[in-house]
């Protein structure tokens, strides 16, 4: 069913619908944009980094209450009581278990599905649906995108990229069904249109002509609603609406200020060659690209256009140089790191600047005002990974894992949390836990064993 965007959800221009964060002056005429009794939804984001980290930079010294996060986590400190470490987590599918060598592919494609993908480099690719689609299968209903895929990184859905499996294994963090990935976006315009944009093509059209024609924004379509809106509200919503609407601008125009090497293909992805990877566009842009992409995720969960995001900094293996941050090695090569006391430094590096554009989100989930006092912080679960935990050794147990947010108040935070080892607690186990509090549950899940106790 096609589904309508009504006026008390979003300002409507000519091409363009603009749909608006929670409003209290509006929150009675537009109950479906909160959850029962006036409560915010609950939203879930699953974010990915390549390659395993350098886990003693990584991992809280004591387990319990967190005390001053340091190495790779102290961009976290200001949101330390939201943000929850669990140690000891495994994900037993991205392991051989009989098919040799490919790690990589293993571990970003079990990561969410918890199913063993099949070793081929063919079109008969098969793993299993991830967690993602999991709750957006269940709930996706109710907003205007059931989910949205995100990436940094650009990758290819065929070929032989890992050992005799598929490019598709290592480029998709999101499985529609076990043979179909979903495809993430890589261009923040794109998404842009994708999330303001209208549904008409005609409409569409002729709003790109003017816009391209007058340099328009996205708003200029839409500010005759906003005025009328503007005047029904009381002064803190009015107050709300103008912050909003400036946020959104100033997104549009850092998208438009990179227009021009955004539009520059960036180069495919290859393990053997750091070099191949080292393009302009990732030395000067890749933090504003990846913050971009935070930002957009905010405000589609801010809109409730979505409850359900995918966001991998970078596909399984990925070797790209971070010579931005003077490591001008390729990340691949240098998570082989042999112990080497250097190498390791410079992993240390690339995993917190990966953490600080984490942390960027974060503080802007922090700043969005929700209903009943509460944040959009307060009312999302982020989980943070990779399916790898040290890169030199391809572990795939003890990952690097964390969970930011309250989910409605359902998760306790400001603690490291080391699950039992023996035996293994799958990564699954906690699907299960955030399936529950999202609305849709389930009694297994992959190679899950029980319901995981946050």
């Amino acid at each position: 069913m096609k589904k309508v965007i009504s006026r008390r959800t979003a300002l409507k221009g000519l091409g363009t619908a603009v749909a608006l964060p929670f409003l209290e002056s509006l929150a009675a005429a537009a109950p479906a944009a909160t959850g029962a009794a006036g409560l915010a939804p609950k939203r879930l984001a699953f974010f990915y980094v390549p390659n395993g980290v350098n886990m003693a930079e990584w991992t809280p010294k004591a387990e319990g209450k967190l005390k001053e996060l340091t190495g790779t986590l102290e961009p976290l400190n200001p949101f330390k009581e939201h943000v929850n470490v669990l140690s000891g987590l495994a994900c037993d599918k991205a392991r051989p278990n009989g098919d040799g060598p490919g790690d990589h592919a293993r571990a970003m494609s079990a990561f969410l599905t918890g199913r063993q993908a099949r070793k081929t480099h063919g079109a008969d690719i098969k793993v299993g649906v991830s967690a993602d689609q999991h709750v957006a299968n269940a709930i996706g209903d109710r907003t205007r995108f059931p989910s949205l895929e995100l990436g940094i990184e650009r990758g290819l859905n065929a070929g032989n990229c890992d050992s005799g499996y598929s490019c598709a294994y290592s480029a998709n963090l999101s499985w529609r069904s076990e043979s179909t990935p979903n495809a993430k976006e890589c261009d923040p315009k794109a998404v842009f249109d994708r999330l303001f944009l209208g549904t008409d093509p005609k409409e569409l059209a002729e709003a790109r002509a003017r816009r391209e024609l007058y340099n328009k924004s996205v708003l200029d379509f839409v500010m005759e609603d906003a005025k009328g809106l503007g005047a029904t509200l009381g002064s803190g919503d009015q107050r709300k609406l103008d912050e909003y609407l400036t946020s959104v601008r100033e997104v549009e125009q850092r998208i438009q200020k990179a227009k021009a090497a955004m539009n520059k293909p960036l180069p495919k992805p290859n393990m053997a060659a750091p070099e191949k990877h080292d393009d302009k566009y990732w030395r000067e842009h890749a933090q504003d690209h990846m913050r971009l992409m935070c930002d957009l995720m905010v405000i589609a969960f801010q809109t409730d256009l979505t409850r359900v995001v995918t966001l991998p900094f970078a596909n399984e293996g990925s070797n790209r140089p971070y010579k931005m941050i003077e490591v001008p090695e390729g990340h691949h090569d240098l998570s082989h790191h042999g112990n080497d006391a250097k190498k390791l430094d410079k992993i240390a590096k690339i995993n917190k600047f990966h953490m600080e554009q984490f942390a960027y989100l974060i503080g802007k989930m922090k700043a969005v005002k929700e209903p009943n006092g509460t944040t959009l912080l307060d009312n999302v679960m982020v989980m943070y990974g990779s399916g790898n935990g040290d890169g030199n050794r391809h572990n795939h147990d003890d990952l690097p894992v964390l969970l930011v947010g309250k989910g409605g108040g359902t998760i306790e935070g400001g603690r490291h949390v080391v699950v039992g080892r023996r035996p293994e607690v799958p990564l699954t186990n906690l699907f299960l836990a955030l399936f529950e509090r999202m609305g849709a549950p389930a009694k297994a899940f992959g190679d899950s064993t029980g319901v995981l106790k946050l």
